[in-house]
């Protein structure tokens, strides 16, 4: 890839999406080491947008520094895989309940436009962004809880929940990725729909099953045992059902 393709973002932003693109598409995988001198070469660039295209890989979770050897792809166990699955859970409906007591018109149309602009994105080659976009969604969903801490614990979890390995599946099995964008994009529409209404009720029984969908695509694509799953999503229905 040479410098002039990437140009209309920050360099180390378009190195991120380029690298993020290979990982995505399974030509890096967990444990695989991503060597700055090596990426530097092959894209065209100096090694100071590379580090910093590193740094962002490392902050949303999709990969780790080690000392003295440098940066590599997660691997994430699948105890790792279910306790951030569960925490997905739990944070998802609380930040549900409070976004839609206490979202703003703005913040609706943002939540409106981002949904848009994913409906944009549905073809396989289109996948980093439209992950980008889905992740922007949350967020922002986060952001309209009005709730700080909830914020900051939902970067956290997001950051540690693979959904990266999901999209993996998709290049593996492209014949799945229109019905299962358009499902995706269903269930964004819908949990939008609920905020408008000020249904907080709704907006967490659609959070929920939204994620339960990635909980599917665990067991069914990374072989996480559907007996943990399913005790998680156990857990967090009575957790909520109480609280009520």
């Amino acid at each position: 890839m040479a410098v002039k393709e990437l140009a209309h973002k920050p360099l180390k932003e378009e190195i991120y999406d380029a690298l993020h693109r290979q990982i995505i598409a399974g030509k890096f995988i967990p444990g695989d080491w991503l060597r700055q001198e090596d990426i530097a070469v092959q894209m065209g660039v100096s090694m100071t947008p590379v580090r910093e295209a590193l740094d962002l890989l490392v902050a949303k979770g999709i990969a780790e520094r080690v000392p003295y050897r440098g940066v590599r792809i997660r691997e994430i166990s699948a105890k790792g895989v279910v306790e951030a699955y569960e925490m997905r859970l739990l944070l998802e409906a609380m930040i549900a309940r409070e976004t839609a007591l206490n979202i703003t018109p703005g913040q609706l149309a943002r939540l409106e436009t981002l949904t848009q602009e994913m409906d944009r994105h549905v073809e396989l080659s289109e996948m980093p962004q439209e992950r980008h976009l889905s992740r922007e969604f949350h967020a922002a969903i986060a952001e309209a809880s009005g709730n700080s801490l909830l914020i900051q614990l939902y970067s956290i979890v997001s950051n540690a929940f693979p959904d990266w390995l999901l999209y993996e599946a998709l290049y593996r099995k492209p014949e799945l990725v229109s019905g299962s964008v358009a499902q995706t994009h269903e269930e964004h529409a819908a949990i939008l729909d609920a905020f408008k209404m000020r249904d907080p009720d709704l907006a967490v029984k659609l959070s929920l099953e939204h994620v339960m969908e990635s909980g599917k695509w665990l067991e069914k694509y990374r072989n996480i045992p559907a007996k943990l799953l399913r005790e998680k999503e156990k857990h967090v229905s009575q957790l909520i059902k109480k609280t009520k």
